[in-house]
């Protein structure tokens, strides 16, 4: 080694230690009224995405909004839950098929594990899917590791009337 030559030595980092989250969790949207709400957490999609009826957009006070109904109970359509949130943005989303669908974004906080963050979510109607919510990537980033295996780690069943079992 001559006396330019200079090793360097990579830092190792140590990642900080993150809950472990099961392939289904119990949710909370309070900013939407939505005190739980059964979410997939999907790392093959990069958002998260709400299942949301009768989208219609308005204004107030000059900023785009977005109204929508939400039936947060699986499999009981008597419920009904309606939002408003500001719009952050219209985005081309592609479903799972490849097909893109221009979405409505908003930004809300999120409630998981003892945790709240904000995350954008975009509004479609998944009627006839199986969970009303699905967490991607984007919303997961560095606060879960999950354990494909495993479900509802980070919470038991919520005792919430509009509830439905799974």
């Amino acid at each position: 080694m001559t006396a330019k030559a200079v090793k360097t030595v990579a830092k190792k980092r140590t990642p900080k230690p993150m809950q472990t989250a099961g392939w289904r969790e119990w949710v909370g949207l309070p900013e939407l009224g939505l005190p739980k709400i059964k979410a997939k957490l999907d790392t093959g999609a990069n958002y998260a995405t709400l299942h949301a009826m009768k989208i219609t957009p308005f204004e107030r006070d000059g900023a785009a909004y977005v109204r929508f109904v939400v039936h947060p109970a699986q499999y009981d359509k008597s419920v009904e839950v309606t939002c408003e949130a500001p719009v952050v943005e219209k985005r081309i989303i592609k479903s799972s098929s490849g097909k893109g669908q221009e979405r409505y974004v908003i930004r809300t906080s999120l409630e998981m594990g003892g945790k709240t963050w904000a995350i954008d979510l975009t509004l479609t109607n998944r009627l006839n899917m199986r969970y009303r919510m699905l967490l991607g990537r984007m919303s997961l980033k560095k606060r879960f590791v999950v354990c494909s295996s495993r479900s509802y780690l980070l919470q038991d069943e919520p005792q919430t009337a509009y509830l439905s079992n799974d």
